[in-house]
């Protein structure tokens, strides 16, 4: 099996693509080991020392280390985890990966499913190349609510992202779009 990596915009994140799916559908963010534990996949990537958080996509796993080590210490406890996961027949996950977005109803559901639409056709796509995603957390007098995960989480570039990317193609297609602020889940 043959691993390959892609340096994200976070230094402190590495994209690992095993060369097949990961997760068919939704994506997973697991920020510790006891959350990990629907998910055989990150467990034993948490088990390499000075992992701090995995990130599964479709067909990436996005991995996040401690400031205080270098990737050229864990990059193959890394590549040697994610081997062993593939090696052994397990899912990457136990049940169902997270559905993306948080649900929204009532007056302005109409402008939510539009941020929505704009989401997963115009931004989700584009950081998922980065080893991250970004779903819709809420919407309230203008205001979007966005989670970031993975690379996208913690990224030095994630304010620009939101307030000079999102933000601005937000509010040039939904006029009732006012501002764009990142949430914490």
């Amino acid at each position: 099996m043959f691993i390959q990596t892609e340096n994200t915009p976070n230094p402190t994140t590495l994209k690992f693509l095993p060369g097949q799916a990961v997760l068919g559908a939704g994506t997973a963010d697991f920020i510790n080991i006891e959350a990990a534990s629907t998910s055989p996949l990150a467990y034993r990537v948490f088990g390499v020392e000075g992992v701090t958080g995995v990130f599964l996509g479709a067909d990436f796993i996005t991995v996040t280390k401690s400031d205080t080590v270098d990737w050229d210490h864990i990059k193959p406890g890394v590549l040697g985890a994610i081997m062993e996961h593939y090696q052994s027949g397990q899912p990457a996950i136990e049940g169902d990966a997270a559905p993306g977005h948080a649900e929204h109803d009532g007056p302005d559901s109409q402008i939510v499913n539009q941020i929505k639409d704009l989401l997963d056709t115009r931004v989700r796509p584009a950081v998922a190349q980065d080893g991250g995603d970004i779903t819709f957390h809420g919407f309230d007098r203008g205001v979007v609510y966005l989670h970031m995960q993975g690379a996208c989480a913690g990224c030095p570039s994630s304010t620009l992202t939101l307030k000079m990317g999102i933000e601005n193609l937000l509010k040039h297609f939904i006029p009732e779009v006012t501002e764009v602020r990142p949430v914490a889940v």
